[in-house]
């Protein structure tokens, strides 16, 4: 049965009055799952599934930057989704195109900045062509930052972390003593963002496959049944509210804190 729009209207207001701007997740992550499993009940080819996952995206990057979120990173490909069949892969990587092709417009109109991180020497040219161009036409706006991990395993990004800085030790740039967090994190792909705050995941899995798994040390996580495609503003707006309920204490009491 279809639902009704102005109920849905009336619930989507409802719980944005109830989410405090002032308490935001500075940076959001999201695994978007469940394109797939979408296709297949509505009968269809998983490749119908990821075309509707970019409709979600494109509400979830508007609704953030209306919000005031300063960091959105999304999951959209990994290093493990190389293995995939060959046809789904091709298919993902034309999808990624032009979704970049068609939403210049909307980071602009938004001043979003695009990002991205992951291993992108593994990406079709043609896919590092069009990030790079939008990358470029974006690097001046300021009100988000939109990072897509494409071609992204966090355990390859620490490996690298670890040779990279045991070549600087190696070779006297640092000492092994100054070592710490902070250094860490200048290696990283991430080393411009601050640490995820709240990371979602869609489609009833409660699994973190391999995305930031240094950067969510002290995220909130936040599980849902819903499929991706299906994963709306009102869903957005739930996850918030979740974040907010919550006592972040990072190692502290409940007295402390307060």
């Amino acid at each position: 049965m279809a639902k009704n729009p102005v109920i849905v209207q009336t619930k989507k207001m409802d719980l944005l009055q109830n989410i405090d701007t002032n308490n935001l997740p500075k940076h959001l992550a999201i695994i978007m799952d469940g394109n797939g499993r979408w296709a297949k009940q509505q009968g269809l080819l998983r490749a119908f599934g990821h075309e509707s996952g970019t409709k979600s995206v494109k509400i979830i990057i508007e609704t953030c930057a209306r919000l005031g979120i300063e960091n959105l990173t999304l999951y959209a490909f990994s290093t493990e989704n190389w293995n995939r069949p060959k046809l789904e892969v091709d298919t993902l990587m034309k999808i990624l195109i032009k979704s970049l092709k068609k939403e210049l417009t909307t980071l602009q109109n938004n001043n979003i900045k695009l990002n991205t991180i992951g291993n992108l020497e593994k990406m079709p040219q043609s896919a590092q062509k069009e990030l790079l161009d939008v990358i470029e036409k974006t690097k001046d706006n300021t009100k988000m930052t939109l990072t897509l991990a494409l071609s992204y395993g966090s355990r390859e990004e620490i490996i690298n972390v670890v040779k990279n800085i045991s070549d600087k030790v190696k070779n006297n740039i640092i000492s092994i003593d100054s070592i710490d967090d902070s250094i860490i994190n200048e290696h990283l792909y991430t080393q411009n963002l601050p640490d995820v705050d709240l990371l979602i995941r869609t489609s009833g899995e409660h699994r973190i496959s391999n995305f930031l798994l240094w950067q969510i040390a002290y995220a909130e996580l936040y599980f849902t049944d819903v499929l991706w495609p299906d994963f709306k503003e009102q869903n957005l707006y739930e996850a918030i509210i979740s974040y907010q309920k919550r006592e972040r204490r990072f190692g502290k009491t409940s007295e402390q804190i307060k």
